[in-house]
């Protein structure tokens, strides 16, 4: 079959990408991996119908994000205890970023595919919404709603001071 010969080359120039965004979603690099492999599973069968592969499979990567945290395990508490700093080590411009990721990934799942999807993908609102199945309304009010946690943020809060 010829598509799995333009799948296979897809796959290969497009994954370092997707696994980014799949990252984002999940902030954790085994997690982004899982939901990588997942979406791209389901993008096989559907590949001879796909017209758009990338807005395609970032569809799916989110849909398949939000099956995960809908039925996710919820007596897992998260603890307030976080690990020691780990001090500079001349990583420079990722430890800056660091924080900020750190913030977003403190954000309700809803929430952070929103933020990841408008500023990180830089998709309009219209395109937002019809990646997460919902009205361009919802799209703007988790993203205010997003905006205003994160401005509330403590860690954002002391990076912006120093």
């Amino acid at each position: 079959m010829a598509y799995r010969a333009t799948f296979h080359d897809y796959v290969a120039a497009r994954s370092d990408r997707f696994l980014r965004l799949a990252y984002l979603l999940t902030h954790d690099w085994a997690l982004a991996e899982d939901l990588l492999q997942e979406s791209l599973a389901k993008a096989w069968s559907a590949w001879p119908r796909v017209d758009e592969p990338d807005a395609y499979l970032r569809r799916v990567l989110v849909t398949t994000y939000t099956s995960w945290w809908r039925r996710r395990w919820r007596r897992e508490v998260p603890s307030a205890d976080l690990p020691e700093r780990i001090s500079e080590d001349g990583t420079g411009d990722l430890d800056r970023r660091a924080w900020l990721w750190r913030s977003v990934a403190k954000l309700p799942p809803r929430q952070r595919a929103v933020v990841v999807l408008r500023f990180y993908e830089d998709l309009p609102v219209a395109e937002t919404a019809r990646i997460l199945g919902c009205d361009q309304g919802t799209v703007k009010s988790q993203t205010a709603k997003a905006l205003a946690k994160l401005r509330l943020d403590e860690t954002i809060a002391e990076e912006t001071r120093s």
